[in-house]
């Protein structure tokens, strides 16, 4: 794998942002938290780390010409990747339809968590889109972020394969906070109902905390904006959709960045303990 000599030492928010089930809108909810970042102002980079059935650029209309397969095949940097969206979001694009994507060994997915560290880039926020499941490049990507945002639908499927995720990241991979961010829902109450279940589930089970922290509502100007290559913030910045995820990206704002490392690979590491010996 190529990648830039140079380092960036300043400390940045990495959120990671999964699901247990397919089809719950996680990548629109990732690309929407991003763009909402940046509206405030904050630099921020979206990771599109569903090596195998990457969508992001094709969700905003970007002609991507390389992407994480060249970098993983040595054909260039890291660096070399990035795209930019809306407002300076940076976006680093993967592949979409290449099988070998996903099944990257353990060392791959470390070699590549450790590979961000290097970039020469000013940005504040890391979003991290992952794939849906339990697979071991999932849980890598989210037990190297400092936060993890489960995406869930009001419906059995997406409570039970939440559940699921949630299971194996706090018994085998040290994962013990949640933040859950309810989605498509008709009502706040529906929301508040749908967490409750999870929180129900969880409590007997699971050693982890769960955070309510936000609920999105069914909007048809998500389904327009899709549509239109663009997203809901940007399109339809006053839509019930739009102001929901603006209220998220303020509350996310208000998040501490932890001081040091935790102990495990995670992204920017070499951020923190450069910021832990200056201090």
């Amino acid at each position: 794998m190529a990648i830039d000599e140079k380092t960036n030492k300043r400390k940045v928010k990495v959120i990671t942002v999964t699901g247990g089930k397919g089809g719950v809108g996680k990548s629109s909810v990732s690309l929407n938290i991003a763009v909402a970042l940046t509206l405030l102002g904050k630099k921020v980079m979206l990771f599109d780390a569903d090596l195998g059935l990457a969508n992001i650029d094709v969700m905003l209309g970007l002609k991507v010409d390389k992407n994480l397969g060249h970098v993983l095949n040595g054909e260039c940097e890291l660096k070399d990747i990035l795209q930019t969206g809306p407002h300076g979001l940076r976006i680093v694009p993967a592949s979409s339809g290449l099988k070998q994507m996903v099944e990257l060994t353990v060392e791959q997915h470390a070699g590549l968590i450790r590979a961000f560290s290097t970039l020469n880039e000013d940005i504040d926020y890391f979003i991290v889109d992952t794939a849906a499941g339990i697979s071991d490049m999932v849980l890598s990507f989210c037990r190297a972020a400092q936060d993890v945002l489960m995406v869930v639908c009001n419906e059995p499927t997406s409570v039970a394969d939440a559940y699921a995720q949630m299971k194996v990241l706090s018994r085998d991979y040290g994962v013990k906070k949640f933040k859950i961010i309810g989605n498509q829902l008709h009502s706040l109450d529906e929301g508040k109902l749908m967490y409750q279940k999870l929180v129900a589930v969880t409590e007997r089970f699971i050693d982890a905390t769960l955070e309510l922290v936000a609920c999105i509502p069914v909007d048809m100007n998500m389904r327009k904006s899709i549509r239109q290559r663009s997203c809901v913030v940007d399109l339809f910045p006053t839509s019930p959709a739009a102001r929901a995820f603006k209220t998220l990206a303020n509350r996310i704002t208000t998040w501490p960045i932890p001081d040091v490392a935790g102990g495990h690979l995670e992204f920017f590491v070499e951020n923190l303990i450069s910021a832990d010996k200056k201090n």
